[in-house]
């Protein structure tokens, strides 16, 4: 195998084929012009157009593909529980930052509220953060053909395939990184301090997607520290700083107000410590990034972080300093999490898009071999995965469709909940999952009181459900040992169970309970997309 790469800076190949040693000189991220070579930042030279306008014809379908399937596909549960959340707007929520919920009313305002509503602005942001991409590694690795490249390997994995589909937190968090990345290559290619504003703004806007953005924060303190100490005596950098905080405020003020209930049920993720099952927590993280990112883009990610890396110890460029940090402090931070916990193969997608501008600065000819079929095979299982969401030519058993575990039978169980409700007598459905929750009231019958219990709906800005000394159906998985207490009940008697099927294949089973409500000051009226 060859090396990883030759050293970023040390040969250029000109226009016209020819070796110009003249662009070996290192770069420099010192503010202002003293010391800026920014001949090394100058706009990409084109042979023909043919190429990029290739490649943004391809996004362009990619991206219709996949308003097309956001269109079409039901709502996962935790895509409803969002919903809610753009149902009751507010500066925070029991899990996460509110910025989600934003997206998802602004996307059922412009498109109604449907399942393509709730999803609008996931493609539309994949899109737009894969052109700020390609002119930031363009930025950061001159003369490589970085932003193009970057982008086709970013694209074609099954984790941004996929994301950009489901609406969930890290759709607004992965655009506002990408945001920030590409004004930091502003920086780096000799811009004015004034782009430090732009920097402060994506954090803040990332920070308010999702509290892991706080990786994205200290990882620009680092590069400041190891490469842009000269940017420390100026104030830009510091007026930005303000401009994130003042975007955050209203998240911390929200927090200060409800018990900190959003910092302390992440944070609370960090207190959960099983080392025993180390070996299997890291197989499953490391095992689950092969399969998201597909396996030889995986590869090439991995390579080049450590080219980052390596380039980073020996000669602090600035360009290839911001790639390792971005790439590299995420790993750091999820690795020794899962040595004791977890974690949930979507939350390192915030390392790739730095990863994979890296990745396209590999110059060595067996990594420069292996884009193409990388490529390729992640636009083959995603488009695998796209066609099984949508027409499910094979049929795999429930259990190990991922599709139908998620998204299937659930117009269905809410139909034969309404029917046994209808049967019984009684006024009202409610579940204490969340998510179970949300999707009843998503699919309910218009008319039907959809009730949330438990403590984390007592954080949201809805109604309090008035329900008391009416009968209603409670709802909960069979798995659950007993009903739960929050809502008091002076009879609950369980009158059947229900299925959530899919193709004729039971997905979960429910126990269903005819209960008259005492006490509902924990429960409250959950929206309903025909009436609210």
């Amino acid at each position: 195998m060859e090396n990883i790469s030759a050293e970023p800076s040390e040969l250029t190949v000109s226009r016209a084929g020819a070796i110009d040693a003249s662009a070996a000189r290192p770069a420099s991220a010192l503010p202002g012009r003293d010391g800026v070579d920014r001949a090394r930042f100058a706009p990409l030279a084109i042979r023909s157009v043919s190429p990029i306008a290739a490649v943004a014809a391809a996004l362009a379908l990619l991206t219709m593909l996949r308003l097309g399937l956001a269109a079409s596909l039901p709502l996962a549960p935790d895509e409803a529980y969002y919903w809610i959340w753009s149902r009751a707007l507010a500066a925070g929520y029991f899990d996460h930052p509110p910025m989600v919920a934003f997206w998802i009313r602004a996307g059922t305002w412009l498109a109604g509220d449907s399942a393509l509503g709730v999803r609008l602005l996931g493609p539309l942001s994949a899109a737009l953060g894969s052109v700020l991409l390609w002119d930031a590694a363009d930025r950061l690795l001159p003369g490589r053909n970085a932003g193009m490249m970057a982008v086709l390997l970013l694209n074609a994995t099954l984790l941004i395939g996929a994301g950009a589909i489901v609406m969930t937190p890290d759709s607004p968090l992965l655009l506002f990184w990408i945001c920030a990345m590409w004004a930091m290559a502003q920086i780096i290619a000799g811009g004015s301090g004034v782009w430090w504003l732009a920097v402060g703004l994506f954090v803040g806007l990332a920070s308010v997607s999702k509290y892991t953005a706080i990786l994205l924060a200290l990882g620009l303190a680092i590069w400041l520290v190891m490469v842009g100490r000269p940017w420390l005596r100026r104030r830009e950098p510091y007026v930005g700083a303000a401009l994130a905080l003042v975007i955050i405020a209203p998240v911390l003020w929200w927090n200060a107000t409800h018990q900190w209930v959003s910092f302390l049920r992440q944070g609370g993720r960090f207190a959960l410590w099983s080392p025993g099952r180390a070996p299997e927590y890291l197989l499953e993280l490391f095992a689950g990034q092969i399969a998201v990112v597909t396996p030889l883009i995986f590869l090439l990610c991995a390579a080049g972080a450590l080219l980052a890396a390596r380039i980073t110890w020996r000669k602090r460029d600035p360009a290839w300093t911001l790639l390792a940090i971005l790439s590299l402090l995420p790993a750091l931070v999820f690795i020794p999490h899962a040595v004791g916990n977890p974690v949930q193969v979507n939350w390192p997608a915030i390392l790739y898009p730095a990863a994979a501008v890296a990745a396209a600065g590999l110059s060595g000819r067996f990594w420069c071999r292996l884009r193409i079929p990388a490529i390729a095979l992640g636009l083959f299982i995603t488009g695998a995965v796209y066609v099984q969401a949508e027409f499910t030519p094979l049929s795999l058993p429930t259990k190990l469709d991922p599709v139908a575990l998620q998204m299937g039978g659930w117009p269905s169980l809410a139909a034969a909940v309404d029917d046994s409700r209808r049967r019984t007598g009684a006024s009202f459905v409610a579940a204490d999952q969340y998510s179970l929750a949300a999707e009843l009231a998503r699919n309910s019958v218009d008319g039907v009181p959809v009730i949330g219990i438990g403590p984390r709906w007592l954080s949201f800005n809805l109604p309090a459900a008035r329900v008391d000394g009416m009968t209603g159906i409670l709802v909960e998985r069979e798995d659950r040992t007993a009903p739960i207490g929050e809502l008091e009940r002076s009879v609950a008697v369980e009158i059947g169970k229900v299925a959530r099927e899919t193709g004729g294949g039971v997905i979960e089973t429910y126990r269903l309970y005819r209960v008259v409500a005492q006490r509902a000051a924990r429960a409250v009226l959950l929206p309903h997309p025909a009436t609210d």
